[in-house]
């Protein structure tokens, strides 16, 4: 659904809603991409905070606190937004608005009304909404489905019959399962299915090494899957471990700078104790 990257002129795509509205969109560029959603006048949309990338001068942008989070307490200590923001063109002619995905990831619109109205996804996929959304938090209840993780130890569920976008990192691939049809995916590697899939965690090694790619979620279908190739985690860590853990052909200077380093510690400690004799 997503345009070509290099088409300038907006030619948007259309969502028709359940009351007959209908609300054009048009999903932007390649590897980190942007939905352009166009309001018209009284019209809103839900996004997530920090989101918004452009507006036209007629949208009014509100923060508000997500009432509907059925597990706020439980996204405050993961570090989770509770909030939400809420653009709405104020304007008596049509308004535009961006929305960013938040790393590099492909952006998915999603019609819950052909989903059953509802779908689950992993903890900060969602990005914003058209029409009647309902983004909740919720923990899955089974200790044998509980991940060493906020990944695995939250799920999103969105649920309502508008239009919602999530994001997917890397390349995204939409699995569609039969009765009883079997899909094995890395955890961190799902962005969302459909509630009708039975999820089952399956541990590939012992518990203390769970975060070493070892957590398998085995899917049963009916269905439908969209995977991640690259969950933002993975991304990160491996970014810190580049940055943080250079080896002697990446970085020559390192032994150089902690030869240094503990030269400099060991003038320090000598000279604190000379000062403390006299």
């Amino acid at each position: 659904m997503a345009a070509p990257f290099f088409s300038t002129p907006f030619q948007p795509f259309v969502y028709q809603s359940p009351q007959d509205a209908v609300t054009p969109f048009q999903i932007l560029g390649g590897e980190a991409q942007i939905v352009q959603i166009m309001l018209k006048p009284q019209e809103r949309i839900i996004a997530k905070p920090g989101s918004m990338c452009y507006m036209s001068g007629s949208i009014q942008m509100e923060n508000v606190y997500a009432t509907e989070n059925e597990a706020g307490v439980w996204q405050w200590l993961f570090g989770k937004n509770t909030t939400s923001i809420v653009l709405h063109n104020t304007g008596t002619t049509d308004g535009f608005v961006g929305i960013a995905a938040p790393s590099l990831a492909r952006i998915l619109p999603i019609d819950l009304a052909k989903f059953g109205g509802e779908i689950l996804c992993q903890p900060d996929a969602f990005l914003c909404s058209i029409n009647d959304v309902k983004v909740s938090n919720t923990i899955d209840q089974r200790p044998r489905n509980l991940v060493a993780s906020a990944e695995g130890f939250l799920r999103q569920k969105i649920s309502g019959q508008g239009l919602a976008f999530v994001v997917g990192g890397g390349s995204v691939v939409q699995k569609n399962l039969e009765v009883g049809e079997v899909l094995a995916v890395d955890v961190p590697s799902i962005v969302a299915l459909s509630s009708t899939v039975n999820v089952q965690v399956k541990y590939n090694g012992p518990m203390r090494r769970v975060n070493d790619n070892l957590v398998t979620a085995v899917l049963t279908g009916p269905g439908i899957v969209f995977i991640q190739s690259m969950p933002f985690h993975r991304l990160s860590q491996r970014i810190a471990r580049a940055v943080t853990s250079p080896n002697m052909r990446d970085n020559p200077k390192f032994f150089i700078q902690i030869a240094i380093f503990f030269f400099l510690a060991y003038v320090v400690v000598v000279s604190s104790l000379i000062l403390t004799d006299i």
